[in-house]
């Protein structure tokens, strides 16, 4: 929403983002994904978690030339890059949840699907 409205948006730690569910059920999901087509011709999907996570972002944004400009206001990072050491904002509401949840992390993801980012 902050990239629509013409800020630049940094994400940091995108090896810590959070996906809730069964993780056996996510890690089939993309594992499926990958499952189509071939290396060659595509369809080619992302297996970093900074990109998974660009990716997820472009999804919610319009297919029109907003959504692209939104797009290029966004940054993804893995870990936290020197020059936001000092800059970081904690999201409101982003608390452990006491009840038991499943999830999966985006670094736990994109290490079971092959990616190499470390």
């Amino acid at each position: 929403k902050m990239a629509l409205l013409g800020e630049k948006v940094v994400v940091v730690n995108a090896d810590k983002a959070v996906i809730t569910g069964d993780p056996q059920k996510i890690i089939e999901n993309y594992v499926e994904k990958f499952d189509i087509g071939t290396p060659q011709h595509g369809p080619k999907w992302p297996r970093r978690p900074d990109t998974i996570l660009r990716r997820t972002i472009r999804g919610m944004l319009p297919k029109n030339n907003r959504g692209k400009e939104a797009l290029r206001r966004v940054e993804v990072y893995i870990g936290i890059p020197e020059e936001y050491s000092n800059n970081v904002e904690k999201l409101n509401g982003v608390e452990k949840n006491p009840y038991e949840i499943k999830f999966i992390t985006l670094g736990e993801l994109s290490r079971r699907i092959g990616g190499k980012w470390l």
